[in-house]
């Protein structure tokens, strides 16, 4: 069993960054994908990001150029750095991660861009 810890939410202006992160309880196989989802209040969850263990990323088209995922495999993490913030990202956003054929969610954490 892997547990997925995301932290780094909170609330910030529009135009702000932040930086989100996930950290899994243990290390992973060498195949995996991780990924960020984000739910709005009346959403459905959405794919923000992905990251695979080769190295490739995806990015939904409302973030791409203002999002960037990164991934650590020596602490088993993956980062979500968020710049040029709107009032449309606001939503919990979800860890997950697929591995071994198995698949793991975070508690998620809340980003709210607001003045």
């Amino acid at each position: 069993q892997v547990q997925l810890v995301e932290s780094g939410g909170g609330l910030v202006q529009p135009g702000g960054s932040l930086r989100l992160s996930c950290a899994a309880s243990r290390s992973i196989l060498s195949l995996y994908v991780m990924g960020w989802y984000r739910q709005a209040p009346g959403k459905e969850r959405e794919l923000v990001a992905s990251v695979t263990s080769g190295g490739t990323t995806y990015y939904v088209d409302s973030v791409k150029g203002r999002f960037i995922i990164s991934r650590d495999n020596a602490k088993n993490a993956v980062g979500l750095q968020m710049n040029s913030l709107k009032p449309e990202d606001t939503a919990v956003y979800y860890c997950r991660l697929i591995t071994a054929g198995r698949l793991y969610w975070g508690q998620g954490t809340q980003v709210t861009v607001s003045s």
